[in-house]
């Protein structure tokens, strides 16, 4: 890793690699990545230089950070939403809950899992943690899952379950500012 100077206050968030068996609903369900060295090349050609790289625990982001930059820290906060009995399931088995505001679908908790309003609770003291670095260090990457990125998103516009409705995307870039309280707006979304 290059160092840096601290004249980038930012996260810069990027998504982890496609999984190697799609078509699940996967959360903590620790599956690998289907790493494809192409473009995995051509998303480290876009990236800058960074003061820390800190990915979730699950394995399809350490590999991810690993192909990227090599070993890193781990971080466990990161991790993707817990969706309890429905993790792992196929998306074609999963119960239609039907149609619901962003609010209630944030408070929908499948069984013995946790809601989307549970995750904002569990990684946004991260964010504004790894945020402050950033302001104080430079640029800090954090490779993670795809709600992580929502529930940042949904924490900088000031509502949580706005987060909900952002399309993330395999191996994209979002870019949070950063200030002295942690990520305070938004550069960029969903960049590939």
């Amino acid at each position: 890793m290059k160092p840096v100077a601290p004249t980038r206050p930012e996260l810069v968030l990027i998504r982890h690699a496609p999984v190697a068996f799609p078509g699940r609903l996967y959360g903590r369900t620790d599956v690998a990545a289907a790493l494809d060295t192409k473009a995995v090349t051509q998303l480290e050609s876009r990236l800058a230089s960074f003061s820390r790289v800190i990915s979730s625990p699950a394995r399809r982001c350490r590999q991810t950070a690993e192909a990227l930059f090599g070993p890193c820290e781990q971080d466990a906060r990161l991790w993707e939403q817990d969706f309890g009995a429905h993790d792992g399931i196929p998306l074609d088995q999963l119960p239609d809950i039907g149609v619901l505001d962003s609010v209630t679908l944030a408070a929908h908790r499948s069984p013995g899992g946790e809601s989307f309003d549970d995750l904002c609770a569990r990684v946004v003291p991260a964010l504004i943690e790894h945020g402050r670095y950033a302001a104080a260090h430079g640029p800090v990457a954090l490779i993670v899952h795809a709600g992580v990125i929502r529930a940042a998103l949904g924490f900088v516009t000031g509502h949580g379950p706005g987060g909900l409705a952002f399309e993330v995307a395999h191996l994209s870039i979002t870019r949070l500012r950063c200030g002295p309280d942690g990520p305070l707006s938004v550069i960029e979304v969903n960049r590939t």
